[in-house]
């Protein structure tokens, strides 16, 4: 596994570290510093990927936050919203902007209040700050609206446009297939709806839906948009609908983070992966980033090392080149949770060691 150099003699080897967040624990970019400072200490490069699948940790994956704007909080009330603007890229977590957590979590959101509007105040303000591409990572929100109050706040900022009327391209990251008056009854009960208020919640997403075909029938037609199938249109309680509206377009959150930090170039110029997450299970292989990093890396024949603070009795079989990595039965439960950072290191010495 020993890289050669153009002499033909041993060089060093390089590392490609791709892993997502650990929940709760470290963030993708503090993961890949553990990876990295323990790979440079045996003699590797590291080629550094911090991912994310279109939730939580996209604004990281994509360089940090380097925007904060003050907007409307899913409650209605003043939150500051970090995103990202650079050459031309704009990055927004409507999480940041609409999230369930700026709520106090289900048991404390409004469910029937709880409002999109932040996240269209900072589509806005990328539009106005010069960006010619936004990415909207969708995931953890807590409204069902539709995404009728970020349109609104977007078309008022914007004096009638939308993004693309302006020459912006609007990418929004969605990993659900939810279609838009679905929306409530999908996601309704998590954000602390109950059952009465599913129900007016998805009579409202029909009215909602029935008011952007009416108003919006001429931008519907321009994308041939029917809301009404649109796989995606309901994720963040139909904002994935709103910004289709808009003119988006829904792509996986996976793909869109994997080729801005050219995870395919990368694994052409590495000798072996390292991706990880702080709980492996069956969904770690469903549009999520551990299943997609170990999916590209095969055509390539490279070794993967999968690290996680935990791995769950429904994990598949894995593929002979992947190993996966339990930090809490390798160095116990209070460590992998209060150490985690060490204990990552520790792992990628071992296991670059056997290579």
């Amino acid at each position: 596994m020993t890289a050669m150099d153009e002499g033909g003699r041993p060089g060093r080897r390089t590392l490609l570290a791709a892993p997502d967040k650990f929940r709760g624990s470290l963030t993708a970019p503090e993961v890949v510093a553990a990876v990295t400072a323990a790979a440079e200490a045996s003699g590797w490069d590291v080629v550094a990927a911090p991912m994310a699948d279109g939730g939580e940790g996209m604004l990281d994956a994509f360089g940090g936050p380097n925007r904060t704007s003050r907007v409307t909080g899913p409650h209605g009330r003043g939150v500051e919203a970090r995103w990202r603007h650079e050459d031309g890229v704009a990055v927004i977590e409507s999480a940041l902007a609409s999230g369930l957590d700026l709520a106090g979590g289900g048991s404390d959101n409004d469910p029937m209040a709880a409002t999109s509007r932040g996240t269209g105040e900072l589509i806005a303000d990328a539009v106005l700050d010069g960006a010619r591409r936004i990415i909207v990572g969708l995931g953890g929100s807590a409204m069902t609206d539709g995404g009728l109050a970020a349109v609104e706040a977007v078309v008022d900022r914007l004096g009638g446009d939308r993004p693309v009327d302006r020459g912006v391209e609007l990418l929004v990251a969605c990993d659900v297939e939810t279609v838009f008056t679905d929306a409530a009854r999908a996601f309704g009960p998590q954000k602390g709806a109950d059952p009465d208020q599913v129900d007016e919640l998805t009579d409202r997403l029909h009215r909602v839906r029935a008011h952007y075909e009416d108003r919006y029938d001429n931008w519907l037609a321009d994308h041939d948009v029917d809301l009404a199938t649109a796989p995606g249109g309901g994720a963040a309680g139909g904002l994935g609908g709103g910004l289709l509206v808009l003119g988006g377009q829904l792509l996986p959150g996976l793909r869109l983070v994997a080729e801005q930090v050219g995870l395919d170039d990368a694994l052409g110029r590495v000798a072996v992966v390292v991706t990880g997450e702080g709980a492996l299970d069956a969904e770690s292989f469903n549009g999520k980033v551990v299943g997609g990093v170990v999916e590209a890396a095969l055509p390539h024949d490279l070794p993967v090392i999968i690290i996680a603070g935990t791995i769950r009795a429904d994990v598949p079989d894995l593929p002979a080149r992947v190993t996966a990595v339990d930090l809490s039965e390798r160095f116990g439960a209070d460590a992998s949770w209060d150490r985690t950072a060490q204990c990552i290191q520790r792992v990628v010495e071992q296991e670059i060691e056997r290579l």
